[in-house]
């Protein structure tokens, strides 16, 4: 082997040594001399070493798949969304209505009878007139006015009444057991004669003594309002005297007749000629009125302010004498009517609660027994005036 060629072989073997060395050794240990090249890495195949970077983010852990509710479902915009319509709150069911035929529709009609919401023969039949005895009682109170009896508006009836008897259910007008009657003597005696003088049943003086002058007014009481008679007083008789009445004052039961005023009521200008219904808000008198003269006067009351009774000078366009109205169903017995829907008319509601009610633009009378009077006195064409003073 000549040296030239033992050269190369030296050379060789540098070169498979440098190779092998670079395989096996670390990474970025120190850099290479200026004045060689680099070696070429080669990576590890039985271990491959990765540079540290920067740990990827922790991937949530998924969870099982809920079906969402129709609140939790997001508005997607391109989807129509549809505007929820609230159900109609059903309505409540009828304990009685228009076509039953039972003996609970007889204790319907009568305490309806006893608030005069209902007149005439009690029967198990459950008809127009019932109906509309319903819907007047249910308007009057705020109810819906269906004219079916739903719980609510029978524990209202119920708490306003008094159970009737079954012979009162069946119109078997028998007398009850006497309270007061001929011979009797005492207070008792002189607030039935009291009361009795206020509806001018009675006219001589009180004196606390049961004679035939009392029993006469009793039967007369008696005859009027279709209770047994008897001239006696059982509790039929007196819970409907008591309920048309007022309590007697200790003048009234003593005879002391209280001096005249000088004026009753104070009459507009407009009230002093012809025949004139005279009606004042300040002074809450109805009066009727003949050339300035006072032929009879009332207590009345007026609508609310948000449905007042209306000032002016009127006429009596019409007249009903057991009218019923359209618009609340309530009863409107010898209605005078002078303006549009207002009238002056009989009000049970007044005659049970006084100045705490009040009408929804009518001129209501708590007195029957005047209105009835007036009625029959007063003519359509006749002038109506109302005001303030």
């Amino acid at each position: 082997m000549n040296s030239s060629t033992a050269r190369r072989g030296l050379v060789a073997i540098v070169a498979v040594a440098s190779l092998a060395l670079a395989a096996c050794a670390p990474q970025n240990i120190g850099a290479a001399p200026a004045d060689q090249p680099k070696p070429t890495e080669v990576p590890s195949v039985a271990t491959p070493e990765v540079t540290p970077t920067e740990a990827p983010a922790e991937q949530p852990t998924p969870e099982p798949s809920v079906e969402p509710s129709a609140e939790e479902i997001p508005d997607d915009p391109a989807q129509p969304v549809e505007s929820e319509t609230p159900e109609a709150e059903p309505a409540a069911p009828a304990m009685m209505k228009q076509g039953d035929d039972t003996e609970q529709v007889r204790e319907l009609q009568h305490r309806l009878l006893q608030l005069e919401w209902f007149e005439g023969k009690i029967t198990s039949s459950y008809g127009d007139q019932t109906r509309l005895a319903v819907e007047g009682f249910q308007a009057k109170r705020g109810m819906k006015a269906t004219g079916e009896v739903d719980k609510a508006t029978w524990d209202k009836l119920v708490s306003m009444t008094r159970q009737p008897t079954k012979d009162e259910m069946h119109n078997v007008l028998t007398a009850g057991p006497a309270l007061l009657s001929s011979g009797d003597k005492g207070d008792k005696v002189k607030d039935l004669q009291a009361r009795l003088k206020q509806l001018d049943w009675y006219e001589p003086k009180i004196d606390g003594v049961y004679g035939a002058k009392t029993v006469s007014a009793v039967k007369g009481f008696q005859g009027k309002r279709e209770i047994p008679v008897t001239g006696e007083v059982d509790q039929r008789t007196l819970d409907r005297l008591t309920a048309m009445t007022r309590k007697p004052t200790t003048d009234e039961l003593n005879n002391v007749v209280a001096k005249p005023k000088p004026s009753s009521m104070n009459l507009d200008d407009r009230c002093l000629q012809g025949r004139v219904v005279c009606i004042s808000k300040k002074q809450r008198k109805l009066a009727l009125v003949v050339d300035g003269t006072i032929q009879m006067s009332m207590d009345v009351r007026f609508g609310s302010e948000l449905t007042p009774t209306r000032n002016g000078v009127f006429s009596v366009g019409w007249k009903s004498r057991n009218h019923v109205s359209k618009l609340y169903g309530s009863k409107m017995p010898y209605a005078l009517f002078f303006s549009g829907g207002q009238a002056v008319h009989y009000s049970s509601d007044f005659a049970a609660r006084g100045y705490n009610g009040s009408s929804h633009g009518c001129v209501n009378v708590r007195n029957k027994e005047k209105v009835a009077a007036l009625f029959d006195a007063v003519s359509v064409g006749d002038k109506v005036v109302v005001y303030t003073g």
